[in-house]
């Protein structure tokens, strides 16, 4: 059930003041939870739950693309973009002011021992997701197989977009069988008369790209790039983190990997997503227009994807081969995060109190400690003590 239609003023006013506290990622849901349903009681809770499963089926940031999902479902699709937008722009207005800082102090002895530290809660930070998208993505031998195998396939230099498309046929011909469709619950249908605006919505990424071809070759591959990374980060933000690492330090040469760790840290200090990240690498590679373009093309993906796949949803999770092609690709990113993991740790000049402060990182993760304090606190301790 829907309640009438919300402005998209109140829309936007409502989730760019839940998007200046948007610490915490996928947690941030339950925020999005009580602002819609049990505040405002815009939804449902039926019809909440279908969108956070919409939201984790689809590429990209989760706590965005639930976002987007209450504003699609209250106010249509210019709803659901003034949503999306409100929620991401406090993070994209903290990172592009952190990146040009970032880029005019580097050098400073003070800043310098800062990173230091934070590339190494950096790695904690990674290796937890790794855990947990472990935990909740393998359940058998076969989970576990598919994983390695991505992981492999990885340090041997694969493309990871070509690891992703393989382990989405894996599933389909693995767990076809045994995987458990998502049953259906409420219709996530909307009205007909979205459709144009939703086409349009589709057609003006394209004229945009052509522009930029035409205009700038530079911006325009940062754009693409970061569109490769969005259609491809299936299971939330962290999911991003391989794909963009091997396009920004392998692929493409635009940083080193302590550079990328530092857009990481500073992802983390901002609220919102990590793929946040993106307006980083932008505005380190071309300047504002690289931070405008990366950040669009970071989201803009998977909130098309969003907006086109609602209406279709509830008769899509309930096939098989749907939800076993997304459980190989699932098990491929454990993989994948699995060897960002290895490889940012062997980047680190470890010693006895960076050990300590990975340590420490990891066990307040695993407490369920805020990771604003967690960077906090990382922080404090590497301007003091390296």
């Amino acid at each position: 059930m829907v309640k009438d239609r919300v402005s998209g003023l109140r829309l936007f006013l409502s989730f760019l003041r839940l998007g200046l506290t948007a610490f915490g990622g996928p947690a941030m849901v339950v925020q999005i939870k009580q602002l819609s349903v049990e505040r405002n009681k815009w939804l449902d809770e039926a019809t909440f739950r279908n969108g956070v499963a919409l939201s984790q089926a689809i590429p990209g940031a989760t706590a965005m693309q639930t976002a987007a999902y209450v504003g699609l479902k209250v106010g249509g699709v210019g709803g659901a973009m003034l949503s999306f937008i409100g929620f991401g722009l406090p993070a994209f207005a903290l990172m592009l002011l952190f990146a040009a800082l970032y880029e005019q102090s580097r050098n400073v002895s003070q800043i310098v021992s800062l990173f230091n530290g934070l590339q190494v809660i950096v790695v904690a930070l990674v290796a937890h997701a790794t855990y947990t998208f472990g935990k909740n993505s393998l359940k058998s031998y076969k989970d576990a197989l598919l994983a390695a195998l991505a992981a492999i396939l990885f340090w041997a230099g694969v493309s990871p977009f070509i690891v992703i498309a393989v382990a989405g046929l894996a599933g389909v011909v693995v767990f076809r069988d045994t995987v458990t469709a998502i049953p259906s619950t409420a219709p996530g249908t909307i009205s007909s008369r979205s459709f144009m605006p939703i086409a349009l919505l589709c057609a003006l990424p394209a004229v945009a790209m052509a522009l930029l071809y035409i205009m700038d070759t530079q911006t325009f591959t940062i754009a693409a790039t970061m569109l490769r990374v969005d259609l491809f980060a299936f299971g939330g933000g962290f999911a991003s983190l391989p794909l963009m690492l091997h396009e920004v330090v392998y692929a493409r040469g635009w940083m080193d990997y302590g550079t990328f760790m530092d857009g990481i840290a500073l992802g983390q200090v901002t609220p919102g997503p990590i793929v946040i990240t993106a307006t980083f690498v932008g505005f380190m590679t071309a300047g504002f227009a690289g931070a405008v373009v990366a950040t669009l093309g970071i989201f803009t993906p998977s909130f098309l994807m969003l907006v086109g796949s609602a209406p279709f949803f509830d008769k899509l999770k309930t096939s098989r081969y749907f939800s076993s092609a997304i459980k190989g690709i699932l098990a491929s990113f454990v993989g994948l995060l699995l060897f960002v993991t290895i490889n940012f740790a062997l980047n680190v000049p470890w010693d006895i109190i960076r050990a300590l402060l990975a340590i420490a990182a990891l066990t307040a993760l695993f407490k369920k400690v805020d990771v604003l304090y967690i960077v906090l606190a990382g922080s404090a301790v590497s301007v003091l003590l390296m």
